[in-house]
């Protein structure tokens, strides 16, 4: 598959799940999951602890692949085998430890690994394109040339969103990105994901905080026990997402899937 750095226009489908399932041996994590994503637009996973959201992030990322079911990517089937394969189609991934080398400044952790890539710069241009990013993110940091331990956890956040727009990413998973931070570092990470969704990426949040939630969300992906259990607009009441996620909403997913459990038993 052919990348460009040009965006594509809002609204045009970028990733499509269906069926997707995964069984670690005789214990099922996902259960035929089918989730979209559209260019500009933040799609929130929520569901309660073993939900199966980290499986799914996993992969998308390529640490994990699925047991069945199908992947499209710009409307092709696509087999995500590595995290290699998924940045190269145009999928990144933050994930909660960020993964950032405290005692590096900015500069050294956006291309660290990128020395020998196509991409290689020198020190000057790649301060520019560190500038450059940051300033497209509308991000606040002192200097580029701070070492990482210093900043704040928002500004650790910004770095590790930053870097992973090196590679020009259509769709962008950020794993709990406002967890333990303080409510300015929250409001910090909230704006630059509505940057993200401005640029016209697809952005999958996976987070606890339903306030964070429903302040940049567009759809809301409820997970639970592996299965779908709800797909809800952003401006759904609070008390039918918190029903869904602990699995006590009646909706026409969580009715489809109560049929095809009803069914299942009754042919056993």
């Amino acid at each position: 598959m052919t990348r460009t750095n040009e965006r594509h226009e809002r609204g045009q489908l970028l990733l499509r799940l269906t069926g997707i399932s995964k069984s670690f041996g005789a214990v099922t994590a996902l259960d035929d999951i089918a989730l979209d994503v559209y260019a500009g637009e933040v799609v929130a996973l929520v569901g309660d602890n073993g939900a199966g959201k980290s499986t799914l992030v996993k992969i998308l990322a390529g640490v994990f692949q699925q047991t069945s079911g199908t992947i499209e990517y710009l409307g092709k089937p696509v087999t995500i085998e590595n995290p290699g394969k998924a940045l190269e189609l145009g999928i990144a991934t933050v994930f909660q430890d960020l993964a950032l080398c405290e005692n590096l400044d900015v500069v050294a952790n956006l291309f660290l690994g990128q020395e020998m890539s196509p991409w290689a710069m020198d020190e000057v241009q790649m301060e520019v394109r560190a500038w450059t990013l940051l300033g497209e993110l509308a991000a606040r940091l002192p200097s580029v040339r701070e070492p990482v331990a210093s900043l704040s956890g928002g500004q650790r956040q910004t770095v590790a969103i930053a870097r992973s727009l090196l590679l020009e990413p259509e769709v962008i998973m950020l794993d709990e990105p406002t967890a333990a931070l303080g409510v300015a570092q929250t409001a910090e990470v909230l704006n630059l994901i509505e940057r993200l969704r401005e640029r016209g990426h697809g952005v999958i949040l996976i987070s606890h905080n339903m306030e964070n939630v429903r302040a940049v969300a567009d759809r809301i992906a409820v997970l639970r026990l592996g299965r779908n259990n709800g797909i809800f607009a952003a401006d759904t009441s609070h008390e039918e997402i918190i029903a869904a996620i602990m699995g006590a909403s009646d909706n026409a997913v969580s009715r489809r899937e109560s049929r095809k459990l009803e069914t299942a038993e009754d042919g056993q």
